[in-house]
């Protein structure tokens, strides 16, 4: 959108109405694809701090409240429709953790996610992201030196995700096997 279409959305009272309609629905029915809609609207538009916030908070609880379900029943998540909010909420929630150097709060959540996506490189991503917290390497670091600046995800699906990196995946992970063998006995207790 460019500026002047934003700065009519944002003094459009019919879709503003809309906006404000949509969000008390979704709120309601705990649509978290509904509650992503609207979220995304409000940082676009750069509304009201607190209306975000409230519609983040809730995406986390209807997020950690089907993880919890997920957990009990040991489904695995795909990303095809809902799921994928499911997924993004939950990383989401990781990388602010890990932003502000909460390593154990951050590895528990990406050690969760690898176990329960059932998409393999989604799950093969959530690794990296969980050796580097494991390896206390702060996030602006993990960014400027493992991620691919060059390369851009293709597939929409995962444009939430940080997923290109300066070294082949699948062998980064194979490298680390012992220190994810090690992370699995240590957290596999949050799986139960």
């Amino acid at each position: 959108m460019e500026n002047n279409e934003l700065d009519e959305a944002r003094k459009n009272p019919e879709f503003l109405k809309f906006l404000e309609t949509k969000e008390k629905e979704v709120i309601e029915n705990k649509d978290i694809k509904g509650l992503y809609e609207v979220l995304d609207n409000l940082l676009i538009l750069d509304l009201e701090e607190t209306r975000i916030n409230n519609v983040y908070e809730m995406i986390l609880k209807v997020a950690f409240d089907d993880m919890e379900a997920q957990l009990n029943s040991a489904r695995k998540i795909p990303i095809e429709n809902s799921g994928i909010y499911y997924v993004r909420a939950f990383y989401e929630h990781a990388i602010e953790k890990w932003s502000h150097s909460n390593f154990e709060g951050a590895k528990q959540l990406f050690f969760i996610l690898s176990n329960i996506i059932e998409d393999e490189l989604l799950k093969d991503t959530m690794n990296v992201h969980l050796i580097a917290c494991a390896k206390n390497l702060d996030m602006d670091t993990f960014y400027d030196k493992q991620v691919s600046q060059t390369q851009m995800q293709e597939d929409e699906v995962y444009g939430y995700f940080i997923m290109n990196f300066n070294f082949n995946s699948k062998e980064y992970i194979t490298e680390n096997s012992k220190l994810l063998d090690s992370l699995s006995n240590e957290l596999n207790g949050l799986l139960e």
